[in-house]
């Protein structure tokens, strides 16, 4: 019957408390409300549109934020189009960059998209995610296509953008392929007839961009949703395979546990909101537990690290690294298994900071000095600080990086 609510959705109102559940920007809530009602009446899910651009192989942490609104919008019965940006990455998203951002091969960008597919549906249901790759529609649109897409936007407003009216007023190059990327990323919502699209806080004028030229097509424009960076595990910054900062979601069980329990306190909360599924009443109900002396904040680090060791491995798995924890760091031990590496002699081969990256506890000689730096690396129970350390050959030589990574390393 006409106007009757279809049982597969819930009440509008309590789709909305679980959707507005750590979000930033709702553009606009009264769109999203008659979007949603009008799905209940008819009984046809919303297409809701995530892009991501393959531009790394790992995914961490802080891409998930934006995959759990996506569940979230699964869990309540709507579509969700997971959109691989495999043309979209040939451009380069130039949000946040104070110079063009290096071009990636189309190589590159599908062997990365492999893994994305694989790691994303450690938090997405497959058999709900229609993956989509922008290469289809993009590649097809062809010159006089692009030409009738730039012809919807306006220099005046590409440079309300802060990246580019940055770098225009200080005199930087702003290639032109880069205009490119928001009208790129906007004509995906429209091929798709996207209802909602979500995307970092980062990416509101990207989204924007997609909402203001859908009317063009003869479409209703587009729900903006945007949700926060999450903070990395320095504290200040967004977490960021470059910066060192990130939890991968492929991180071992006992490397993900620990690094959770070496987040401070009050940035807990924060992935309790934006990594897990427990309301905002109940993240709230656990906070004022702490407050009141109820709960130690130890206890409740913990809890949200075996939630998420659970997530992305397993119960059991979890159990097991917050066992080790404790036996490691409460008693001060050190694991039975570790990793044992032989290394191949020679010139300044025992240079820490060589070492670190050989190891892979760093990305680069970089990073190794700064962890040496702070604070972070043993050597045999005693801490080195001397960026110019060098072990000497043969050893064994027992290595702990942070609180968490243990090397038993020779040289042969």
């Amino acid at each position: 019957m006409a106007g009757t609510s279809s049982p597969a959705f819930p009440p509008v109102d309590e789709q909305l408390v679980a959707l507005r559940k750590g979000v930033v920007d709702l553009l606009v809530e009264a769109d999203l409300r008659r979007k949603l009602e009008r799905s209940r009446a008819n009984g046809k899910p919303l297409r809701v549109k995530v892009g991501f651009d393959p531009s790394a192989p790992d995914i961490h942490l802080g891409h998930t934020v934006l995959m759990r609104k996506m569940k979230c919008f699964q869990d309540l019965g709507h579509d969700v189009l997971f959109v691989i940006g495999d043309f979209t990455g040939l451009i380069g998203d130039p949000t946040g960059r104070s110079k063009t951002r290096p071009q990636l091969t189309r190589e590159a960008l599908e062997k990365n998209a492999e893994t994305y597919k694989t790691q994303a549906f450690k938090i997405l249901n497959p058999e709900k995610t229609i993956v989509e790759f922008n290469s289809r529609w993009l590649g097809a649109l062809g010159s006089e296509g692009f030409v009738r897409l730039a012809a919807q936007y306006n220099v005046a407003r590409m440079l309300e953008r802060r990246d580019f009216k940055e770098r225009y007023e200080r005199g930087e190059s702003i290639r032109m392929h880069e205009f490119l990327y928001p009208l790129a990323q906007a004509y995906d919502s429209v091929f798709l007839q996207a209802d909602v699209e979500l995307g970092g806080t980062d990416q509101l004028f990207n989204l924007n961009v997609g909402r203001d030229i859908m009317p063009e097509y003869g479409l209703e424009p587009q729900v903006v949703m945007t949700t926060p960076l999450l903070v990395g595990l320095d504290g200040s910054e967004k977490m960021s395979k470059s910066l060192g900062n990130q939890i991968g979601v492929e991180d071992p069980p006992r490397e993900m546990f620990g690094k959770v329990m070496s987040l401070s306190d009050d940035l807990m909360w924060s992935y309790y909101t934006l990594l897990t599924d427990l309301s905002a009443a109940q993240v709230e109900a656990i906070r004022q537990q702490v407050g009141k002396g109820e709960l130690h904040p130890k206890r409740a680090k913990a809890d949200l690290a075996r939630r998420l060791v659970t997530d992305f491995h397993s119960a059991a798995a979890a159990a097991e690294a917050e066992a080790e924890f404790e036996r490691i760091f409460a008693a001060g031990g050190v694991p039975d298994e570790i990793d044992e590496r032989a290394l191949p002699a020679g010139e300044r081969a025992g240079w820490l900071p060589r070492v670190l990256v050989t190891l892979g506890a760093a990305a680069s000689n970089g990073e190794a000095k700064r962890l040496l730096r702070g604070g972070g690396v043993y050597v045999d129970g005693e801490r080195v600080q001397d960026e110019n350390h060098e072990l000497s050959p043969p050893g064994p030589y027992l290595l702990q990086v942070g609180k968490r990574r243990f090397f038993r390393v020779r040289f042969e």
